[in-house]
């Protein structure tokens, strides 16, 4: 007979065998709580919170909080040479940059006004933002805010992320609060990075379906905070896209 012990991993390892994407702590426990009803939740909360130094050879990690088996761990790497296919190439990233303006503005109320820019509209190597907004006070406000500059870089492609961040960290030079938007179907390991990386850098994380520009479904993953930006540099690039934003 087997120990209680002994069946929570064998199912957990049988589980996680039918999953190439792995499956969350919190999931696998449900998964297999549904399995067993006679063994108490506890109890497999205490054996599968460190299944992978348990069983290393049957399961590992990819990011905090995920389970994968092992047999997926060469097809991740593989995977990380590919550039995903998104219905032959016909979907653009700037495909997304007015469906996120318009986010920012009616649904996350982040800005008045956000308009499309991309390509290179400021004339610089330190890039142009896809997106950028303004927050103004409006009349009704009794108190009123001073005026905030948004920013936004979109990647559409998942080997992008990398040189997403970097561009979102430089557009805090001329913005008060900065985002960077990444396909949901990146790698765990990649979104589990860069939100922590977002946090430590106080910059906004959002998750979208990179295949669906009708309804991209952005999901706010990590708020921005909000910082002041060099003004010197705001007024700089501003000028560039005055009438645009400001008009």
């Amino acid at each position: 007979m087997k120990t209680r012990r002994e069946k929570i991993i064998a199912k957990a390892i049988e589980i996680l065998k039918s999953d190439p994407n792995g499956i969350r702590y919190s999931d696998l426990v449900r998964k297999i709580d549904r399995e067993f009803p006679e063994i108490p939740v506890n109890t497999i909360h205490g054996v599968v919170w460190n299944l992978e130094t348990q069983v290393p050879n049957e399961v590992y990690k990819p990011a905090r909080g995920l389970f994968r088996h092992v047999t997926f761990k060469e097809e991740e790497i593989s995977e990380k040479g590919q550039k995903p296919s998104l219905e032959g190439e016909k979907i653009k990233e700037e495909d997304f940059y007015k469906p996120f303006a318009n986010w920012l503005v009616n649904e996350l109320e982040e800005c008045t006004k956000a308009i499309s820019l991309g390509g290179n509209r400021f004339r610089d190597k330190w890039g142009t933002p896809d997106v950028m907004g303004k927050r103004e006070p409006s009349r009704s406000d009794i108190v009123k805010a001073p005026t905030e500059i948004v920013s936004a870089e979109i990647k559409i492609d998942t080997r992008d992320l990398i040189t997403a961040f970097g561009q979102s960290c430089s557009y805090k030079l001329f913005s008060h609060k900065s985002y960077i938007v990444v396909p949901k179907n990146s790698s765990q390991d990649d979104i589990s990075k860069l939100d922590s990386l977002c946090l430590i850098f106080g910059i906004g994380l959002v998750l979208l379906d990179n295949s669906n520009v009708n309804d991209p479904k952005f999901e706010i993953r990590v708020r921005p905070l909000k910082h002041e930006p060099d003004m010197f540099y705001v007024n700089k690039y501003m000028k560039l896209i005055e009438k645009e934003l400001f008009g």
